[in-house]
């Protein structure tokens, strides 16, 4: 990463924004560095690098705004910034909703220091990310029943952000990131088998060895031999604790903001109402340290905080920004986020959902017979009506046992119905940015042989 100072870069954009004409603005300057490594069969496969600075430009002139983008940080191309977007801003449709916050509303937290998202220690070199994507690989391989790794990699990033404004705020924070990744692969030809393992952290010395991940792929990996396609019919299904979060990712979905201002949610009408079992709570979490969604203040310079989604079965609210919200006639919920290329869009980062009181083989005892997913492709799911619709793999299960690994299926329901059956496990994991145990849904349709 670069030793720029990010913050004069905003103030610099701001300034030429105020030159040009605008009359408010927002500027943010990301600058990143990340390393990519993967191997095969013993030797270096690919490595990627990539570094810079990014410059995003938001500027509004009365109700009207355009957003512009570079990567040079040249004084030149500041100015040149700063006059495209006010001409372009001149020709854009007025929209009454835009605006930066008030500033007696901002968030007086400015930096992420009580987060602990930076790694104190060196960057890696790309030999040792290249050793740990060695070691993966080697012990996937090591596992009998394993035919060869489709790939192994390790990475690492950092990042350093600064968001300023003409309303007075100016903040910014960093974060690392380091990971590694395996695929494995059982059988030969038509028989094969895949699956995959792989572990993200903030810091190194969370980080998983790279010797657990590969062998974790591989056991997975294996346990999928001979797959085959389930019975057809209405059962219940439990989501695995690796994709289980895609499920509740559904709902937050469509308790989004724009979502619910365009009127395309199937949620639109629930505010107020049970969307889960009454004793089941989600949970957001900005603050929570050494986890990538967390961020001291959103992209508009509001602060973030802890606030129940879904409070003993019951929505409570939406996720807002300042447009969104007034379009509702609500305050924002400090969710906006932005990239440097367009305007804010509420998002949720960090959520976690009340954990249950069973593990995951109690809920596979209690299902009985049905099927157990680890995986999931594509997607058909219709916002506006919730109904659902997605392929899957993983096990079937027989007389509360996993019988035989599955694949080539389908599960179809509607996601109002499933959302309010869910059963939860107690194997969540606590350093994922989305904390959601396995989860048993009941009365899917299945389509299978």
């Amino acid at each position: 990463m670069s030793d720029i100072e990010i913050a004069p870069l905003t103030e610099a954009l701001l300034a030429a924004a105020k030159s040009a004409g605008a009359d408010a603005a927002d500027a943010i300057a990301v600058d990143g560095t990340s390393i990519r490594i993967e191997v095969l069969k013993g030797a270096l496969e690919m490595a990627e690098r990539s570094e810079g600075v990014e410059l995003g430009l938001r500027v509004m002139v009365g109700k009207r705004q355009a957003c512009v983008s570079a990567s040079d940080i040249e004084p030149a191309t500041i100015a040149e910034m700063a006059e495209r977007a006010v001409a372009m801003a001149r020709l854009a449709p007025e929209d009454p909703y835009i605006g930066l916050a008030e500033p007696e509303a901002l968030s007086s937290l400015r930096d992420g220091d009580a987060l602990d998202l930076v790694d104190p220690g060196e960057d890696p070199d790309p030999a040792g990310l290249e050793a740990r994507a060695l070691e993966a690989e080697a012990a996937a391989l090591a596992v009998e029943g394993i035919s060869q790794v489709s790939t192994a990699g390790a990475g690492y990033s950092r990042r350093r952000i600064h968001l300023s404004a003409s309303n007075g705020f100016s903040g910014g924070y960093a974060r690392s990131d380091h990971g590694v990744f395996c695929v494995a692969i059982t059988g030969e030809g038509t028989g094969m088998e895949r699956d995959y393992f792989g572990d993200s952290r903030n810091h190194l010395s969370d980080l998983l060895p790279a010797a657990e991940i590969g062998r974790i792929a591989a056991e997975r990996t294996v346990e999928r031999a001979g797959a085959r396609k389930p019975k057809t019919g209405a059962y219940p299904v439990i989501y695995d604790e690796r994709i289980s979060s895609a499920l509740i990712g559904h709902l937050l979905s469509a308790t989004n903001g724009t979502s619910i201002a365009r009127g395309s949610s199937w949620a639109r009408d629930l505010l107020g109402e049970q969307v889960l079992p009454s004793h089941l709570s989600l949970i957001e979490e900005p603050h929570r340290p050494r986890t990538s969604g967390s961020r001291p203040f959103d992209a508009e310079g509001l602060p973030t905080q802890t606030r129940a989604i879904v409070d003993n079965g019951v929505l409570t609210g939406w996720t807002l920004d300042l447009a969104t919200g007034r379009k509702l006639g609500m305050p924002s919920t400090g969710n906006a986020s932005r990239g440097t290329g367009g305007p804010p869009s509420p998002s949720v980062g960090n959520a976690r959902l009340t954990d249950g009181g069973h593990s995951r083989e109690d809920l596979i005892a209690q299902m009985g017979t049905g099927l157990l997913i680890t995986s999931m492709i594509g997607s058909s799911i219709n916002p506006t009506t919730g109904d659902y619709s997605r392929g899957a793999s993983g096990f079937w299960v027989e007389n509360g046992e996993i019988a035989y690994p599955v694949n080539e299926c389908t599960v179809a329901g509607n996601l109002k119905d499933m959302l309010l059956s869910i059963v939860p496990a107690n194997d969540a994991r606590p350093h994922l940015s989305r904390v959601v145990p396995s989860l048993l849904v009941e009365g899917l349709t299945i389509a299978g042989a």
